[in-house]
């Protein structure tokens, strides 16, 4: 009895029992800190327990087994994964996760490469558009002057560049068709547009008759308008239906921009002017009942042209072509006279404006005031680079279009001033279009 009561008490505390329970007992109290404190506090008591036991398993490395005599360094219990984070991966031999690709330069061990393959170009953006514009009723109590700017409005299916849309309508006897052009012209030409499948290299044809039938179909909306509001048929029977609205008109300069041309109708005497390499080209001839082919044609027609502060077909309109005036017909056409020119890097700026400009201030004076007034705009920007540094990336693009539009407007308005300055007295509208960074 005496040998089995030694016995069981040599087994039970033995010296590794009783650390093995101390050790256990230690663990135990670690985690019932840790759970009930806070993160950083738990966080604190985690290293100080763990150090505590890396300290006591080093001094149990130290003493040796008694039944064996031999120094043995006891294994380590299990830590808690859930409070220590794993160790990083090696980069070397360790795959990338699914929701973490790498790319093959990255597997190998070469440096990143931007994923932009020479068969497949990321598409060139094109630059904006930069422009600017104004319309002013000047010295006349009405203002008939109505202008229309569509960046953008037509994208040809086949391919090519975007067409940007600018207008100038010079109403008379009233404004509601000028009104009506600024609402629908754009509209109605990107129908014909893309009904007659034009294209960058489209035949020049097919350009001119889809801008022909726009007018055409405009003049017939014209027709149907009255002074009222009222549009299309059946016509209106308003008290004013009548010669208030029959006499009514527009001129029309349309211009189409893209990356490689410059398209340009007219129906009036409203122009557009290129400045070219320091000179001014006008892309438009003004509509007069005095030219000689006019005179013939409105001849022809059984009209007449009688000279009254000018010459005015049947004594009554100052230009030949128009859109409305149903009074006038058919002695005044809606036809339109295009003109397409190819751009050239020898491009400055075009100018679109009404007779309130270009009846007091020539073509070329008007070319050299919008050029410096751009050329101002570059004097600028290469001051500002020269004390700040060059501006880079999206940023600078945009601050660089902001400028060159700032001065597009300031060069529309110096231009209607200059207008003032020299007494037109009719409403004066201007677009400039800055052609050299697009």
């Amino acid at each position: 009895m005496a040998d089995i009561y030694v016995k069981m008490v040599g087994e039970d505390d033995s010296p590794d029992k009783c650390r093995e329970a101390r050790r256990r007992r230690i663990e135990m109290r670690r985690f019932t800190v840790v759970a009930g404190d806070s993160p950083s506090r738990a966080g604190s008591l985690s290293r100080s327990a763990e150090r505590k036991r890396e300290a006591e398993a080093e001094a149990d490395a130290a003493e040796s087994d008694p039944a064996t005599g031999r120094g043995e360094k006891r294994s380590r219990p299990a830590r808690d994964d859930s409070l220590t984070p794993p160790p990083p991966p090696p980069s070397s031999a360790t795959p990338s996760s699914p929701s973490t690709p790498t790319s093959p330069g990255e597997a190998s061990g070469a440096p990143a490469i931007a994923s932009c393959s020479a068969s497949s170009p990321a598409p060139a953006v094109e630059p904006r558009l930069a422009f600017g514009s104004i319309s002013l009723s000047g010295r006349s109590r009405e203002m008939e002057d109505a202008v229309s700017v569509q960046p953008g409005f037509f994208l040809p299916p086949g391919g090519g560049s975007m067409l940007h849309f600018f207008a100038v309508f010079d109403g008379h006897g009233g404004s509601h068709v000028s009104a009506l052009c600024k609402e629908r012209m754009h509209v109605i030409l990107a129908e014909e547009l893309a009904a007659a499948g034009v294209a960058e290299a489209t035949d020049e044809d097919r350009w001119r008759a889809a801008m022909a039938r726009s007018f055409e179909r405009m003049d017939e909306l014209a027709l149907t308008a009255c002074v009222c509001g009222n549009v299309g048929y059946p016509p209106c029977r308003c008290e004013r239906s009548g010669i208030e609205s029959d006499i009514v008109g527009s001129t029309a300069v349309v211009a189409l921009v893209s990356r490689d041309r410059l398209l340009v109708a007219n129906c009036g005497d409203s122009r557009a002017v290129l400045s070219r390499a320091g000179r001014a080209f006008p892309l438009s001839s003004d509509h007069k009942p005095d030219r000689p082919d006019e005179l013939a044609r409105i001849e022809a027609a059984g009209g007449r042209v009688i000279y009254l502060n000018g010459a005015r077909v049947h004594g009554i309109l100052a230009m030949s072509r128009a859109l409305g005036d149903r009074y006038l017909k058919p002695a005044v056409i809606s036809e339109p006279e295009v003109r397409i020119v190819q751009r050239s890097a020898e491009d400055e700026c075009l100018i679109i404006a009404s007779d309130g400009l270009w009846d007091v201030l020539p073509n070329d004076l008007a070319c050299d005031v919008a050029r410096r007034c751009l050329e101002e705009a570059d004097t600028a920007k290469g001051t500002e680079d020269l004390g700040t540094g060059a501006a880079e990336g999206a940023t600078g693009v945009q601050e660089e279009q902001q400028a060159s539009e700032e001065h597009c407007s300031a060069a529309a308005a110096l231009l209607a001033r200059l207008a003032l300055g020299r007494k037109s007295a009719d409403n004066i509208s201007v677009i400039v279009i800055d052609l050299r960074r697009s």
